[in-house]
């Protein structure tokens, strides 16, 4: 029988890397200008509350979840 200290520690799945920290929560305020990642330069028209903002990037306003590492302050 074979002794299990003399066994060898297999490392750990290439797919289980740590998560990346989350993205600080910027604060917004209204007339700040911002970047999305996908819809470009826009503006923030209302700051509904910490978690989201409502930005007119020119096509019209959209909702964007804060924090999102899509979305920078200018």
């Amino acid at each position: 029988m074979a002794n299990s200290s003399l066994r060898r520690v297999l490392p750990g799945s290439p797919f289980n890397v740590p998560a990346a920290p989350p993205a600080p929560v910027q604060d917004f305020e209204e007339g700040d200008r911002v970047n999305h990642d996908r819809h470009g330069m826009g503006r923030v028209c209302t700051v509904e509350n910490p978690d989201s903002v409502i930005v007119d990037f020119g096509e019209g306003p959209r909702r964007v979840t804060n924090p999102s590492a899509r979305l920078t302050k200018l």
